[in-house]
């Protein structure tokens, strides 16, 4: 169980404002942090891993105290066992692949991590390779597992996929959901991608006005009370083609490619390449984009 109680004055585009983060996560699970740009989502896992002190409050990951400003408890950002994954890799350009997994490493720890971690995530052919001869894709694949190789108690991954292209940004997201599955880390993750919160997160947290709102289940967060029914999946928009008085809708739901009739007031703002929800309402469906 990761508990978390921060608050912090922070110097924002629109002048000081008092943040609060109040919110527990189950341990195991990934958790979304969600928001506008500059609200302080990123200050918030600047505190959690050490590298930025909070005002007041408390940090308490698996029964350990990270910091609690009553009894005067702050530890070092080395003492907290934590895993940060940064959107620029923050790989050393001297070491190979193999290498920058060593170096995070701690000295008594089991050599075996790196092995699994190389499978999971397919590195095994890149172990010998410096990052200059990696692509962007490739170099995020490293940094995540360097971020994990001290088998962290939690993981920050802030907006890690931000400024890969789309299909390398799916391929990832599949590496972090298997990474997640295969060794029950706890993540927390900073993103703005609706379709990447929904496929890897159990629950989000938005951060808004400095306030940051109890845990939801993303699926509810991204759908309003209107487009509930029997049936309910999230789809891309492959294809828009208008016959007659209505319009065919072609979806990518995983692997599977699906059509349905949509009627025009549902495809006005619709685009190629959007994430929708699909749901019942009678025998309907309703087509939310999100």
């Amino acid at each position: 169980m990761i508990e978390i109680s921060l608050q912090k004055k922070l110097n924002t585009a629109d002048g000081n404002m008092m943040m609060q983060a109040d919110f527990e996560v189950e341990s195991g699970i990934i958790h979304t942090i969600y928001g506008a740009s500059g609200t302080g989502k990123t200050s918030i896992f600047r505190m959690l891993a050490g590298l930025l002190t909070p005002d007041a409050g408390k940090i308490v990951v698996n029964g350990q105290t990270w910091y609690d400003a009553a009894n005067k408890i702050n530890r070092k950002p080395q003492q907290r066992n934590v895993g940060f994954m940064f959107q620029d890799y923050a790989l050393f350009p001297n070491m190979s692949v193999r290498k920058n997994l060593e170096f995070a490493l701690k000295n008594e720890q089991n050599r075996v991590i790196i092995d699994q971690l190389m499978d999971i995530i397919a590195l095994n052919e890149l172990q010998h390779r410096k990052p200059e001869t990696l692509s962007g894709g490739q170099k995020q694949r490293v940094a995540l597992a360097r971020a994990l190789v001290n088998k962290p108690d939690l993981v920050l991954l802030d907006e890690p996929l931000a400024a890969l292209d789309k299909p390398m940004r799916q391929k990832l997201q599949k590496y972090v959901a298997e990474v997640q599955r295969e060794l029950g880390f706890t993540m927390l993750l900073i993103s703005h991608d609706v379709g990447e919160i929904l496929k890897l997160s159990q629950g989000i947290s938005v951060l808004e006005n400095g306030q940051l709102s109890p845990p939801r289940e993303p699926a509810s967060f991204f759908t309003s009370s209107a487009v509930s029914g029997k049936f309910q999946f999230e789809a891309e928009v492959i294809h828009i083609k208008r016959e007659g008085i209505v319009f065919i809708l072609n979806l990518l739901v995983g692997n599977r490619l699906i059509k349905i009739v949509a009627q025009p007031d549902d495809v006005e703002n619709l685009h190629v390449g959007d994430q929708v929800i699909v749901a019942s309402k009678g025998f309907n469906p309703l087509i939310y984009k999100v």
